[in-house]
């Protein structure tokens, strides 16, 4: 029998992890019960591209927890690294990282399979998105080359809080569809052919709009 590792896949339980961090050991996903929280790799401390990552996502640290969603580093390098790195942005770009780094010895790479292929034990720059149930909600992967958008990662938080809370789908460039409209989001499609056909009556009515009865949208300003 294989003892390969199988990775983990969207709506999978997020490995329970014993980790040693910057802000000391850390059960995943135990310690983070009952919120979000977005576990992010990067190849390697004193790197550029990474640098400008790290200061990008703790500007961004507040509008995270707003959300009810914590933060979480992670690469193949030493406690010590971590520190000095912290060090080295604090004093160099007056940024203070206040989120934990993960100092892995290659277990957690190995088990979240996100080892760079041909790269030794640098890992992908992946983003895992992980709800109150411990459940990975959106998985994401960048080539070393290319740093990420932490705005669209707060986006895609703020957006799966929302489809969770209302039963919806949210629409491409949500909040600003060029589709369905601003602060539009889409309903669920119809699940048989009266349904589909209630659909119809029901945007005549004005209770949403639609495009057509497997295309229907409602504002919602508050999401």
């Amino acid at each position: 029998m294989s003892n390969e590792t199988k990775m983990p896949l969207l709506g999978d339980k997020f490995p329970e992890l014993k980790v040693v961090t910057t802000r000391g050991v850390k059960q995943l996903p135990g310690d983070y019960k009952g919120q979000w929280f977005i576990l992010f790799s990067h190849p390697a401390d004193f790197t550029p591209v990474c640098t400008t990552e790290f200061v990008a996502f703790q500007k961004r640290y507040d509008k995270f927890k707003a959300l009810g969603c914590e933060l979480i580093g992670m690469s193949v390098d030493q406690v010590f690294s971590h520190i000095k790195w912290e060090e080295w942005i604090k004093d160099n770009v007056g940024v203070e990282i206040e989120f934990p780094i993960i100092a892995d010895d290659g277990k957690v790479a190995s088990t979240l399979g996100i080892i760079h292929p041909g790269k030794g034990s640098n890992t992908v720059r992946a983003v895992f998105v992980v709800d109150p149930e411990g459940v990975i909600r959106i998985i994401i992967y960048y080539p070393q080359e290319l740093g990420r958008n932490m705005d669209e990662i707060l986006r895609a938080v703020k957006a799966m809080q929302v489809s969770d809370k209302h039963g919806v789908a949210m629409p491409a460039q949500w909040p600003d569809s060029e589709v369905v409209g601003k602060d539009h989001v889409i309903l669920p499609p119809a699940k048989d052919m009266e349904s589909a056909r209630q659909r119809l009556s029901d945007a005549k009515a004005g209770k949403f709009e639609s495009l057509d009865w497997w295309l229907c949208h409602k504002e919602l300003k508050d999401a």
